[in-house]
């Protein structure tokens, strides 16, 4: 391994990912110095399943939370527990492909203002996925992509922008943007300590657009890397909550508005977009508990 790569730290917060956390963990193996998995008390048995791994044992560093501390807290602890000038923050529903963490760090050689960078999120399929490269969500951006109005961006682009990037051309070299993904971000140590820690206010959810919003504020470069190549099976560990994952993810988008726009927005604006993310969360729980009825149903009748 070479000296670069030793000096990354591998960050993966686990809760009940089964055995999607071992294969996260031998997918970065061979490509960072050391590995920290933070673990919100899971019930299953992904950790066993690590602990039993004889090639693993010495490389990985477990922490176990008495309790499930949300996603930036956990982060957080692991972050403070590392020891490498670069931190990568992974999914544990993330594989990584092989030379992938060494393309992004070369992004932080090639150019000193880059604070963070972020590989192509692909499916199982093979597909790009939204949201591995982004714009910052603005409430009107928001307003577009839930009405639909991205289909006039052809018109008029700075008015109708979607700020999901997939649909985009993807770029041959690397880039700068205003937002990656926190299931894969590769942070310099540097830039954390002027920017601060992960928002531990979020518990799931927009807590990584909190911090690119920040490392931009802190004048610090963001750069997807194409070239990086990220499977991503996405949701697969919060598919069993699906009505808790939304209610944190509705609370962090209110809280994340809040934080960063409501001094550009006018305040009934701001109502109307608080009551459009509730009208939006109370129509999932509608959804999600008519499909658990139905299911339910067609259990009892065979």
């Amino acid at each position: 391994m070479s000296n670069q790569l030793d000096a990354v730290t591998l960050v993966t917060v686990n809760y009940n990912a089964g055995d999607m956390l071992l294969s996260c963990i031998r997918s970065a193996a061979g490509q960072v110095g050391e590995i920290i998995v933070v673990d919100n008390a899971s019930s299953d048995q992904s950790l066993a399943n690590l602990s039993a791994q004889d090639e693993l044992l010495g490389t990985v560093k477990i922490i176990r939370n008495s309790r499930n501390l949300g996603f930036a807290a956990a982060c957080n602890i692991g972050m403070q527990a590392a020891k490498g000038d670069y931190i990568l923050f992974l999914n544990p529903d993330c594989e990584l492909n092989p030379d992938a963490i060494q393309a992004m760090l070369d992004v932080f050689h090639e150019c000193a203002e880059a604070g963070m960078a972020g590989g192509l999120l692909i499916g199982p399929d093979g597909r790009e996925q939204g949201g591995g490269r982004r714009a910052i969500p603005t409430p009107w951006r928001s307003f577009v992509r839930a009405f639909g109005l991205s289909r006039f961006e052809h018109r008029w682009p700075k008015l109708f922008f979607d700020f999901h990037l997939n649909k985009q051309p993807l770029p041959v070299h690397p880039v700068e943007i205003e937002a990656i993904s926190g299931a894969c971000m590769l942070v310099k140590r540097k830039a954390i300590e002027d920017v601060g820690l992960w928002d531990e206010a979020y518990f799931l959810h927009c807590e990584d657009l909190d911090w690119c919003m920040r490392f931009r504020q802190k004048k610090w470069k963001i750069l997807f890397v194409p070239d990086a190549h990220v499977v991503h099976h996405k949701g697969m560990c919060s598919r069993s909550r699906p009505i808790f994952v939304e209610w944190h993810k509705h609370k962090g988008m209110m809280r994340f508005y809040r934080k960063f726009f409501s001094h550009q927005y006018p305040r009934p604006l701001m109502w109307l977009v608080g009551a459009g993310i509730g009208l939006r969360f109370s129509m999932l729980v509608v959804y999600f508990t008519s499909c658990h009825i139905v299911h339910r149903l067609r259990l009892l009748n065979g």
